[in-house]
């Protein structure tokens, strides 16, 4: 299969590498941005609406943190559009029009209209002057190729060690020694395109995913700033609800969205969570993840300790001295698998034949006429099939291709034959 026929199979991969990106995944944090369409509908717990969402993640930002951000892709959107103040989709398409209607009115000159309409191949950008206000960290096991105006560290994000590192990085002056594990800068937009290695056995796969996703938002808790905004890549499985439920409680608004280069068939999809609000006396440490950490055991502990004193079946309480026959135990119900089940007090005051889930919306965002990123294309007779802009640093799969060509290939030629 050669260059030409991943270019019909995947157009956001050919547009990608005419356009500069140096992945496909750069349109996904484009349509984010954009959010959906007008009249697109949106399923809202029970009720549908025809409503227009925009996410809007840029606005207002000047500190962002790209968690898993190999090759760089979504740094690189980050860098165009912060730094140089590029415009990109909807935005650029609404500038143009502006400035249309303004020539039409002979408000402004033609000399100063656009030329022409930006195509398919060719991004609507306008240059302006780089902005020196923005600061943007990019972290990742990979090693990363550097980008205009990006700050790249080479760091576990699962580990707590990371922390001081970003924080130095974020902050020149800050000192592990003297100060907190917080933020004293903290920054307005955490994103996180990471995932693992597929392996196929979907289950493993989407807990997998889980973990990474529950990393990056420990570490999207050290730094992100009361108002800030949390984008990070999902795997919707069974059970999912769980996970919008408890991102529900640091954030006022959470969306389930699905950009519209991202593959129908994939059962990936990004979490967008707007407005942090972290709960009163919440301190983030990857030391103690979500505030529980290590305490979990502890914590099951306290509730069997307050658990009814419950003497087993068949026993009776002497009524001389008060003592049972046998040493009472405190007990759990059991179910048949000696399984014991820990409830949880429920402070939500609802009655208990209510259905209380929380279901996020589902969003589809970017352009629904644009290309169909399962669907294959016809190419114009004079394509011409492009390198991609940013070969992969340290493939995983790089030893295995240089052993493969030390013993002849494919097909076990000999060397040199």
């Amino acid at each position: 299969m050669g260059k030409s026929s991943k270019d019909k199979r995947d157009a956001y991969y050919r547009l990608a590498k005419e356009q500069g990106w140096r992945a496909r995944s750069a349109f996904k944090l484009l349509q984010l941005d954009e959010g959906s369409p007008p009249f697109v509908k949106i399923l809202h717990g029970s009720a549908n609406a025809n409503i227009s969402l925009e996410f809007n993640l840029f606005e207002g930002v000047t500190r962002v943190v790209d968690l898993c951000a190999a090759p760089g892709s979504w740094s690189q959107v980050l860098s165009r559009v912060l730094i140089k103040g590029e415009k990109f989709g909807r935005s650029a398409w609404q500038d143009r029009e502006a400035k249309l209607r303004q020539q039409m009115l002979n408000i402004i000159s033609s000399e100063s209209a656009p030329e022409e309409p930006a195509s398919e191949t060719r991004p609507a950008a306008e240059q302006h002057e780089p902005r020196t206000d923005v600061k943007i960290v990019s972290i990742d096991l990979q090693p990363i190729s550097p980008l205009p105006g990006i700050i790249t560290l080479r760091a576990d994000i699962t580990h707590p060690a990371t922390v001081p590192l970003l924080l130095k990085a974020l902050d020149p002056d800050y000192n592990p020694n003297t100060m907190s594990a917080q933020a004293s800068h903290p920054v307005d937009l955490v994103i996180s395109d990471g995932a693992p290695d597929v392996t196929g056995l979907h289950d493993l796969d989407i807990y997998v995913q889980s973990q990474l996703l529950f990393a990056a938002l420990n570490l999207a808790l050290c730094v992100l700033k009361p108002g800030g905004k949390f984008v990070a890549k999902i795997f919707r499985g069974r059970n999912v609800d769980l996970l919008y439920a408890q991102l529900k409680i640091f954030f006022e608004k959470v969306y389930v969205a699905k950009p519209r280069s991202s593959r129908a068939s994939s059962v990936e999809s990004f979490i967008v969570c707007i407005n942090f609000q972290p709960p009163a006396g919440f301190k983030a440490s990857l030391e103690e993840p979500l505030g529980v950490g290590n305490r979990l055991a502890k914590m099951l502990a306290d509730k069997l300790a307050s658990t009814p004193i419950t003497a087993p079946a068949g026993y009776m309480q002497n009524w001389d001295n008060g003592a049972w026959s046998s040493t009472p135990v405190k007990v759990l119900p059991a179910q048949d698998d000696g399984i014991c089940d820990v409830q949880v007090e429920d402070l939500t005051r609802e009655p208990a034949d209510k259905d209380i889930r929380w279901i996020a919306p589902f969003v589809a965002c970017g352009d629904l006429s644009a290309f169909d990123s399962d669907a294959s294309y016809k190419l114009p007779e004079d394509h011409v099939s492009l390198d991609p802009v940013q070969p992969p640093t340290a493939p995983p799969y790089k030893r295995a291709i240089e052993l493969r060509r030390a013993h002849g290939g494919a097909y076990g030629k000999p060397p040199g034959k």
